[in-house]
Parts: structure tokens; C-alpha cells; sequence
């Protein structure tokens, strides 16, 4: 009782304080946030990665670099997240629609859009004075009323899809007919020199533009680095082309080993496991090798090259005398991404679509990148698995917080993507959310930002996060997990972080009664968010070629119908056809017996 109430007085304090320290930050200052696809943790320079990222890296040396920051192993989910401060089932975005199960389809909270009520930042502070702008992608409802427009921003230039070709206007898989771009709502058409992260900042430096008053703004930028097709310019990639030639497990244990050395993780952690499924790099020929090295030294100039826009963006708001009136958020959506194109199926499309695999011009237009799972999993490290499951490598990612207010500072405590939220409402003193909105979930940070307080989160706080099947709990130093198909089995099993970052041995049956505890506390998330337990021998890889399949045909069948309808107008006229001939063969027949 004495520790329930300890936690209760810790919590209040902490609000106060968090209200004390926004008073005390510059009225009204501009927000910026950076959202990086499918970074892992170590990506980043100043996480140990070996791109080049000086401007975020400034940014983090300036400001707060969180180590313990945790994030949806999705990225729709974390959008709706970050930009809410609600869980993903309560944002009605559980998923993504690419692996939901029919099951789930129009349920509530997987719509797959932002449901009634659900506030984004933008529709926070616009009624404050603030411009709200947004550039990238979106993906976060398709249909009326669910583009950026009708959720509080005034501009926006939005791709609504999970992805899209990073040179050319177009699709990068099967599921979507084109890459659907819209600006302010409306269709809208790529330039002939586009390339994804030069445009994004582009757009948001002309949207920046168009208004010469004094007011705030939010900037938004969903970047599509480092999501596949890993894609860069050539300057760029010749960067990295012998960086990662001694392979994926060379690569993860030189990331962990780094990691003990800047205290990502203790000294002497367990390294990650390599899950036995994932080939070994000597089991490559040398072709072979040559090639994934070569895509992940595209996903190294991936990353560079989007930093060096970032840094334009930067210059352009020094320029303009408003940089040091800025809040910088940089963080990635989930952990590096495992998918490939070594299907033959998938090949024959990518060919039919104008994409090759090879290492011709890698990185270039027309070509279809990818690290695969291997590179994603020595990616991850200092953890264990990557993006779509609940492991450490789907998770843990970079964040950083720069700005008015903000001192230098490695902060070490817990925080989760719905915190992002309510620590900038904090900070411009936002105030209660309108009568009819959604409650925020996450906590502000302020008081760690500010030195208040070490953390928002006591060891008494049960966390959990779920996402198709694949669900987790965070509580002090423990966490459970359970991973689904194709690299899990569906068995809660129980880790110390403190110890074992890695993931690498499961506590289930030395502590059974911390299991259980820890289960019940994800039953209670589960049922106050609102999880649907996902089918029996539910695998969302087979689901997302499910719900390809059957986008394909949608998208075909009136050209099947017209091809099947055609095709019986034809076969009644060759009937007809042969009918009349036979017909007056046998009226020639009788007349010619006559």
C-alpha cells in the first residue's frame, strides 16, 4: 500500500513539475519532427552506426539522446502513436492493412484509420496560432477525411501508403497500383527530378515559405529512409561499398561490441542471439556477398543522404533567425527492416514494373533494394530480432530532442512513442484536449528533459504494446514477449533488460510467479485497449500475400470480367457462326438430292 501510494505522490509531482518547467520554456517555440523508416537503434552516428549523420547528430549533442525509448514494431501503429499520444488499438490503427486478417476488417480500433475523436498534435495546436505542415508519408487511413488535410494540418504532401519508390512515381509492391501522393487532400504528381528525401525537404522549405508572419509552426517530415526499396545516390553509397564486405555477423558483433563501449548496454551483455533460420555469410558464394554488401552500403547512403537534407532544412531555419526557437524530435517508426525480394513471384513483378535486383547501378532508378533479414538482424544489435516483432530489434530506437530549454543530456530512463506527444503539448502549455477527444496515454517527459525527475515511469508501471499477434510488457527491469510466425512460436517468455538486453535467456521457469504477474498486467492492457486476438496459425508474411493476391485481383476483375464477357460474346458468335454454315450446308445438300 505504502509503495501504491509512493507511486501515486511520484506521479503528481511529476505533473507539477512538468507544468512548472513549460512555463519556464520560450512561449510558443516552432516544433520539428524527423521521422526516420525502419531505422534501427545503432543506425544513427552518434548511436554507434557507421553512416555519416552529422546534422542529427549535432541535434543530439545539443539536446537529449534517449537510450531506452520504445516504439511500435509497425509503422502505421507508431505514427498513429507519435502524432497522438494514444495507443495504436485506441487510434483505431492497430495495424496495417497490409497484414490484417479479414477477422479484424472494420472492427474497432482496426479500421485502419484515425478514428472519432482521435486527436494528431496538428489539430492541438492549430487552434493555438500554430501553421501546421506536413511532407512524406502518411499512411494512416485512405478514404475521405483520413489524408492530413482533415486532421489539423493546413499543408500537406503526403504519400498514403506503406511506401513507395524513392526515385520515380511509382509503386514498390503488388498491394498498391501506383504510389497514391496527395497534396492538401487532392491527387497530386511527382517532379521529373524526385528523389524522396531532396523532395520532402523541398516541399516543406516551399510550405515554410508561404507565410512571412511570426507564428509557430509544426513541421512534420515522414522520411522514406531507410524503408524499401533501399534506394540512394551514388555519391552516397560509394561511402559504405567496403564497409560491410566481412558480413551480417561480423557487422552485429561489432554493433554489440560497440554498444558496450558507449553503454547502450553493460559491459560484458550477452551478444543478441542469431536466430537459426538466418543463413550464415560463409554460406554465400562470393557473388553473392559482394551484392548484400553492396545493398547495405545503399542503406548506409540511404541514411547519409536524408541527413544531408535535414541539414538544408536546418540552415534554411538559421537563415531565418527561428532555429533557436526550434524543438527538433528525431526517431525512427520500428527497428530495420527484414523483407526481400527473393521470391520468384515477386521477381516477376518487380521485372513487369521495371526493377532489377542485381548489383548493376545499385541504388540508382530502377533499381529494388533491400538488407533482407540477416543485415536487418546484425542491424538491430545490441538486440535481438527487428521490425514486425516484439523483440528488442523491433522496438528500441534512436530518440532525440533538441531545443529551447532542453540541456545536453544521455537520458537512460523508459519512454514510449506515446510520450512524444505529450511532452510537446507540455511544452507550448496546450492545455486540456477539447470536450469528445480521445485520452492521451502516453506522459510528458518535460520533467526528465528539465532534470525534474529521472523518470515518468515507476517499476510499478506495466506497459504493454501489441501489434498483430505479436505482443509485449514492459514492467521495471522485466519484460514479456510473444513472437508469432515466421520467427516466433507463440510462447510467452520472460527476460531481465537489466542483464540481458540481448533477449538471450528466457526466466520463464525460474520465476513463474513474475511470468504470471507480468501476463495478467498485458491481459488487463489487452482488454482495456481494446486487442483482438489475431486467428489460429496466424503469419503476417502469409498474410500480407494473402491480402496482395487479393488487392491484384480487385483491382483486375473488371478487366476479367470485360476479358470473360468478351469471351462469351465471342464463343456465341463462332456458335452462331458455325450454326449458319452448317445450316446451309444442309440446305445446299437437300437442294442439290432434289
Amino acid at each position: 500500500m505504502l509503495r501504491h501510494l509512493h507511486s501515486l505522490a511520484l506521479v503528481a509531482a511529476l505533473a507539477f513539475l512538468s507544468e512548472a518547467q513549460a512555463r519556464e520554456l520560450p512561449e510558443k517555440p516552432n516544433i520539428v519532427i524527423l521521422l526516420i523508416d525502419d531505422a534501427a537503434l545503432m543506425d544513427i552516428g552518434i548511436y554507434g552506426g557507421e553512416a555519416a549523420t552529422p546534422h542529427i547528430d549535432a541535434l543530439a549533442g545539443a539536446g537529449a539522446m534517449f537510450t531506452q525509448y520504445r516504439s511500435s514494431p509497425l509503422c502505421s501503429p507508431s505514427r498513429a502513436m507519435l502524432l497522438t499520444g494514444v495507443d495504436n488499438h485506441r487510434t483505431g490503427i492497430s495495424t496495417i492493412p497490409e497484414v490484417l486478417p479479414p477477422e479484424h476488417v472494420g472492427k474497432p480500433g482496426y479500421t485502419m484509420r484515425l478514428e472519432p475523436g482521435v486527436k494528431t498534435l496538428a489539430a492541438r495546436l492549430k487552434p493555438l496560432g500554430y501553421r501546421t505542415l506536413m511532407t512524406g508519408k502518411w499512411h494512416m487511413g485512405s478514404g475521405h477525411g483520413d489524408l492530413p488535410d482533415s486532421h489539423g494540418f493546413d499543408r500537406s504532401f503526403a504519400l498514403d501508403a506503406s511506401g513507395a519508390d524513392n526515385w520515380e512515381d511509382k509503386s514498390y509492391m503488388p498491394f498498391y497500383a501506383d504510389a497514391p501522393w496527395y497534396e492538401d487532400g487532392k491527387a497530386a504528381a511527382l517532379p521529373e527530378d524526385f528523389y524522396s528525401s531532396a523532395f520532402i525537404v523541398d516541399k516543406m522549405l516551399d510550405y515554410l515559405g508561404e507565410d512571412t508572419s511570426d507564428a509557430p509552426f509544426l513541421a512534420y517530415l515522414g522520411f522514406q529512409a531507410l524503408h524499401i526499396p533501399v534506394q540512394a545516390p551514388p555519391e552516397f553509397t560509394a561511402n559504405y561499398l567496403d564497409t560491410y564486405r566481412d558480413g551480417w555477423q561480423a557487422l552485429q558483433t561489432r554493433r554489440w561490441q560497440r554498444a558496450q563501449e558507449i553503454g547502450l548496454v553493460p559491459a560484458g551483455s550477452a551478444q543478441p542471439a542469431f536466430h537459426p533460420d538466418l543463413r550464415s555469410w560463409d554460406d554465400l558464394s562470393e557473388n553473392q556477398q559482394r551484392l548484400f554488401a553492396a545493398r547495405m552500403a545503399v542503406n548506409a547512403g540511404m541514411l547519409e543522404a536524408m541527413d544531408h537534407h535535414i541539414g538544408r532544412l536546418i540552415d534554411h531555419l538559421k537563415a531565418k533567425g527561428v532555429y533557436e526557437n526550434t524543438v527538433f524530435v528525431v526517431t525512427s517508426d520500428n527497428g530495420p527492416e527484414p523483407s526481400s525480394a527473393e521470391d520468384p513471384r515477386f521477381e516477376t513483378w518487380l521485372r513487369a514494373n521495371g526493377y532489377h535486383t542485381g548489383i548493376e547501378r545499385i541504388g540508382e532508378k530502377g533499381s529494388y533494394g533491400f538488407i533482407g533479414p540477416e543485415f536487418a538482424s546484425a542491424a538491430s544489435s545490441p538486440s535481438y530480432l527487428f521490425k514486425f516483432f516484439v523483440s528488442e530489434g523491433g522496438l528500441r530506437v534512436p530518440l532525440i530532442i533538441s531545443g529551447p530549454g532542453i540541456a545536453p543530456a544521455r537520458i537512460d530512463a523508459f519512454a514510449l512513442v506515446t510520450d512524444v506527444t505529450p511532452t510537446l503539448l507540455d511544452m507550448v502549455s496546450a492545455g486540456p484536449a477539447p470536450e469528445g477527444s480521445v485520452s492521451i496515454d502516453g506522459r510528458s517527459l518535460l520533467p526528465v528533459l528539465s532534470g525534474a525527475a529521472p523518470a515518468v515511469y515507476t517499476h510499478e508501471d506495466a506497459v504493454g504494446i501489441e501489434v498483430s499477434g505479436n505482443a509485449a510488457l514492459y514492467k521495471g527491469p522485466w519484460k514479456i514477449t510473444r513472437n508469432l510466425a515466421p520467427w516466433g512460436d507463440g510462447h510467452w517468455r520472460l527476460f531481465n533488460l537489466e542483464t540481458d538486453p540481448g533477449e538471450t535467456q528466457d526466466l520463464s521457469a525460474a520465476y513463474p510467479d513474475i511470468l504470471d504477474t507480468l501476463q495478467a498486467d498485458y491481459a488487463a492492457y489487452a482488454a482495456r485497449v481494446g486487442v483482438l486476438e489475431v486467428p489460429a496459425g496466424y503469419n503476417s508474411v502469409l498474410q500480407v500475400e494473402k491480402n496482395m493476391t487479393a488487392a491484384v485481383l480487385k483491382r483486375a476483375m473488371p478487366k476479367i470480367i470485360a476479358f470473360s464477357i468478351g469471351g462469351l460474346i465471342l464463343l456465341g458468335g463462332l456458335i452462331w457462326l458455325f450454326y449458319n454454315i452448317l445450316r446451309n450446308r444442309k440446305k445446299k445438300a437437300i437442294n442439290n438430292a432434289s
